[in-house]
């Protein structure tokens, strides 16, 4: 059964920091990219982060210069560090994995910024 299981969201004042991290398992077939995404409320669900399996990163025009995606592929892991947060960075951040032919998603984690 495959799960992704994330971690580290929480509260955190604007201008400090959170690190996100996803755990894959039980994915039978290769892993091509990994990501993070994210919905604040009223809004649809958009890209924050994707990294491919030899570690080319993209990122969010909202977001450059200020987080920072990584992954392991050996132990099918994806973390998002996010520095110097905005209130506007609060939202659900979905983590994100697509094989050749599935996609699957986390069950999201709640992060919110205090201004």
């Amino acid at each position: 059964q495959v799960q992704l299981v994330e971690s580290g969201g929480g509260l955190v004042q604007a201008g400090g920091s959170l690190r996100l991290s996803c755990v894959a398992s039980g994915i039978r077939f290769r892993i091509v990219n990994m990501g993070w995404y994210r919905q604040a409320p009223g809004k649809q669900r958009e890209l924050v982060a994707t990294i491919t399996s030899d570690g080319t990163a993209n990122y969010a025009d909202s977001v450059k210069g200020r987080f920072t995606i990584s992954r392991d592929n050996a132990k099918n892991t994806v973390s998002l560090q996010m520095n110097s947060a905005k209130p506007e960075d609060t939202a659900v951040y979905y983590c994100r994995v697509s094989t050749a032919p599935y996609i699957y998603w986390g069950q999201g984690t709640q992060v919110t910024v205090s201004s």
